[in-house]
């Protein structure tokens, strides 16, 4: 027990609790599967965290210390989210069945062309990379950002980065009727938002997008998470 908690991702550090914030996302989409209608359900947001989670898995067996907490936590969204975007499949097509076949295509267009042409990329990043280390027309600060441990051609870049997708979500759904806001997915989205702003900085390479990705995600769920405690518990 003395071992585990002075351990490099025990309890004392944020190694630990930056994955069991992200929990919340798992168990936010498995209770309000249980507890909420699919009519509230937001596909895109779901569809969207099937991608990201997707990526952290592996993030989490690449960063270092590798972090089996984390990979736990993102199979378990997986999971959570891929029910949800099912769900609300089945209810779109019982109540929209002349709208719901086109829906569920871009949905999964959007998702599976994003999450191949990533895969692709970093497929391919050995091959790409030389060419571009042993291009002369290139500038010096190009070869070194595809270089860098961090940059485009790694995992450490595009898991976190793809996190900006999240935010691009909730500022599409600025207005979105608050009656169709999940309190626990926005709470979860808040939550990790904010400890994974500090976990950034004490992983292997130090990650600044990392960072800045948490920092719009805090502030974007945050918004969502406002007006839903506002609508629901301060107007009435």
């Amino acid at each position: 027990m003395a071992s585990f908690l002075t351990s490099a991702t025990g309890p004392m550090t944020t190694h630990f609790w930056g994955p069991i914030a992200n929990w919340g996302l798992a168990l936010s989409g498995m209770y309000d599967a249980a507890k909420l209608g699919p009519e509230v359900i937001n596909e895109r947001m779901s569809a969207t965290q099937v991608v990201y989670s997707g990526l952290f898995m592996r993030f989490a067996w690449q960063v270092q210390p590798r972090n089996y907490i984390l990979l736990g936590c993102h199979t378990a969204n997986v999971a959570a989210q891929l029910n949800q975007v099912r769900r609300w499949g089945f209810y779109e097509c019982q109540e929209h069945p002349e709208t719901a076949p086109a829906k569920m295509q871009f949905l999964g267009a959007c998702c599976g062309g994003a999450a191949l042409g990533i895969g692709g990329l970093l497929a391919a990043r050995k091959q790409i990379m030389s060419s571009m280390a042993n291009s002369k027309s290139l500038p010096g600060r190009v070869t070194a950002l595809a270089a860098h441990p961090a940059g485009p051609f790694y995992i450490h870049f595009w898991a976190p980065n793809f996190k900006w997708a999240l935010s691009i979500n909730n500022l599409l759904d600025y207005d979105r009727p608050v009656e169709k806001i999940s309190l626990s997915m926005n709470s979860a989205l808040t939550l990790t938002g904010c400890i994974f702003m500090r976990w950034s900085f004490v992983i292997t390479p130090v990650n600044y997008s990392l960072f800045f990705v948490n920092l719009a995600l805090s502030g974007s769920s945050g918004y969502h998470l406002a007006r839903k405690v506002k609508a629901d518990y301060i107007d009435k």
